[in-house]
């Protein structure tokens, strides 16, 4: 077997680059949360830029208050090339990262040879991963905090099911399917197969966790190693394409409709949650950030979400944890938790505007960027 080198980038090196900069411009990739991020540098006066695919730029052209700079690319990867590392490094630029930044640019390129400061720990983005070694399932292990329970051979499948696969033609959305014995995977994935909606190598890799039922809500977090807590930013549920509507049609209709069902999420809607269950929420967020400093130091740097149920006893169960800014932009505007700490109600893109601005001026960048 080949021995390969990982030529991670050193952290030391992003400090010194970081430890140069003068006036701090916040950068993005044109996608995902770009919008929530560069609002919250606005708000809180930085300058701003956004690199969009070709064909992507509308949104960052139309509200024109919050990008200062377009670079529009021929591709999202061509953000990494070293002219455009160059340019970021040269406008003292700090790049935020969100899903699409992880997807389009990748984790290898991201760890190996993305030589820009990046607000966040670039070692953890793959954790999100179900198939990385100390992944999501091992963090919340950790902290103690419930999973639904793992099946890792289908055969075994007794109970309502979720199969988590990604979609073959489109690595960012994931093809899940529910399932409820090891006869109706065989059928159900075999069609997906058959359709050109999975491939088969992805199955294998698949996560099947048994189905948690009751309330979904995503608990928004955010805490970096210069935080004086972990700051509790909101709630969110997504909105997904026909599965969530389809379920407001009555029973006599679904029954007689044979839909394929999709859950590839296309909004948010704001949620709050019951005073009483705070406690819970609270501890839960403290509990993580405690787990992960342990296993990947400097530990969570900047937003993440805890994706739960509540179930009928009233128990939390993380289904899905996302470490990067979490896409709902819904929170800025919905978000009484912000409001009662801080006076004010406001998302994640300006909690983290908000923190570089403090490092800043408290000559701390370094201890908030890898």
């Amino acid at each position: 077997m080949p021995v390969f080198t990982h030529n991670m980038i050193k952290s030391s090196e992003i400090k010194k680059i970081v430890n140069d900069y003068s006036d701090v411009r916040i950068g993005v990739l044109g996608s995902h949360s770009a919008l929530e991020v560069m609002d919250g540098a606005k708000d809180e006066n930085f300058q701003t830029a956004v690199f969009c695919q070709k064909g992507r730029e509308g949104p960052y052209q139309r509200f024109g208050r919050i990008a200062d700079e377009i670079v529009v690319l021929n591709k999202f990867k061509d953000m990494a090339s070293a002219k455009n590392q160059k340019m970021l490094r040269d406008t003292n630029t700090i790049v935020v990262p969100h899903r699409s930044l992880t997807v389009y640019l990748g984790y290898k390129t991201i760890e190996d040879s993305f030589k820009v400061p990046i607000f966040g720990n670039r070692k953890l983005f793959q954790a999100e991963e179900r198939t990385a070694k100390k992944g999501q399932y091992y963090l919340l292990e950790k902290a103690k905090i419930k999973y639904p329970k793992l099946f890792k051979d289908p055969k075994r499948i007794n109970k309502p099911c979720i199969v988590k696969v990604q979609e073959k033609k489109r690595p960012l959305e994931r093809a899940f399917f529910t399932v409820s014995s090891y006869k109706d995977y065989k059928e159900k994935s075999e069609a997906k197969i058959k359709q050109g909606l999975i491939a088969r190598k992805d199955l294998e890799k698949a996560s099947i966790e048994e189905l948690a039922i009751g309330t979904y809500m995503n608990f928004n977090f955010f805490h970096t190693p210069i935080s004086n807590q972990v700051d509790f930013i909101g709630i969110e549920r997504r909105l997904q394409t026909n599965i969530h509507d389809y379920n407001a049609l009555p029973a006599k209709e679904q029954l007689e409709m044979d839909i394929d069902l999709q859950n590839i999420e296309v909004g948010h809607t704001p949620a709050s949650i019951r005073e009483s269950l705070l406690e819970k929420v609270i501890k839960m967020g403290d509990k993580f950030v405690a787990a992960v400093k342990k296993e990947y130091a400097p530990g969570i740097i900047g937003p993440f979400s805890l994706q739960s149920v509540i179930t009928k006893d009233l128990e939390l169960i993380v289904y899905d944890v996302s470490l990067r800014v979490p896409g709902n932009p819904i929170v800025a505007t919905t978000s009484p938790y912000t409001k009662y700490q801080y006076g004010q109600t406001f998302g994640v893109g300006r909690r983290i505007a908000m923190e570089i601005k403090r490092a800043q001026e408290e000559d701390r960048l370094d201890e908030i960027v890898t």
